[in-house]
C-alpha cells in the first residue's frame, strides 16, 4: 500500500478494503460500495461521512468506486490474488472505463489498459505481456518480438513475456491489457497517454 500511497495520497477504500487499510495503520478517506464486507469495527471508527453506501448489486464495490471517483488517475490494489473471480471482475471492470487511467497493482505486476498510443522508457529486458479483453491488433516498436500483423483476442493469441529492446511504442485497437513488473508503476505513470 506504501507504493500506491506514495505516487496517489488519497485513499479511498472498496467496500472491506477499508478494514485492511486500517489493519495497515492507514485511514481512508473515503469508503465507497455496498457494505456487504464492510465490518461493524471499521464502521465504528471512521466517521459517517466517510461511508458513502450504494446499494445496487448491478456493479462491484471497485466499478462503484470507479464511478465515484474524480482523479486523474487511480492506482487499484487489493483486487487480485486470492480470489480469482474478483480479479478477473476487476479486469472485466477496468476495460468498461477506457477513459479512466487505472493501474491495478497485484502481487508482482501492475496492470493497466493500453490506450490507443502508448510510449514507455523501460529499461531493456523488462518482461511487458499483453491479454487481449477482446479482438485487438497493434503496432510495436521496442520489442523483442514485434506485435505488427497479428490478431489478438481473449480465445485466441496473447502476448506472454515479451521483452523489451528499446523504448517501446504501440499503437492498439481494442481493448488490450498490458502487464508489467510491479517495479514499473513510476514508468507507467510517467508516460503521457492519448485516449
Amino acid at each position: 500500500m506504501s507504493q500506491a500511497l506514495a505516487v496517489a495520497p488519497v485513499l479511498v477504500a472498496a467496500d472491506g478494503g477499508a478494514d485492511a487499510a486500517l489493519k495497515l495503520g492507514q485511514r481512508p478517506t473515503a469508503v465507497i460500495g455496498d457494505f456487504d464486507s464492510l465490518s461493524q469495527e471499521a464502521r465504528a471508527i471512521l466517521p459517517p461521512e466517510t461511508l458513502h453506501h450504494v446499494a445496487e448489486q448491478d456493479s462491484t464495490d471497485f466499478q462503484k468506486c470507479l464511478s465515484r471517483i474524480d482523479a486523474p488517475f487511480v492506482i487499484a490494489i487489493g483486487f487480485s490474488g486470492l480470489r480469482l473471480d474478483h480479479t478477473l471482475a476487476a479486469l472485466n471492470v477496468m476495460t468498461r472505463f477506457p477513459a479512466r487511467r487505472v493501474i491495478l497493482i497485484a502481487a508482482e505486476d501492475i496492470i493497466f489498459l493500453c490506450p490507443p498510443r502508448l510510449c514507455l522508457d523501460l529499461p531493456p529486458g523488462s518482461r511487458l505481456s499483453l491479454f487481449p479483453m477482446g479482438s485487438s491488433r497493434g503496432t510495436s516498436q521496442g520489442l523483442e518480438w514485434p506485435i505488427d500483423g497479428l490478431e489478438f483476442a481473449p480465445d485466441g493469441r496473447s502476448g506472454t513475456s515479451n521483452r523489451v529492446t528499446g523504448p517501446v511504442q504501440l499503437t492498439m485497437q481494442g481493448r488490450m491489457l498490458v502487464l508489467l513488473p510491479r517495479d514499473m508503476l513510476g514508468a507507467a505513470l510517467a508516460t503521457p497517454l492519448e485516449r
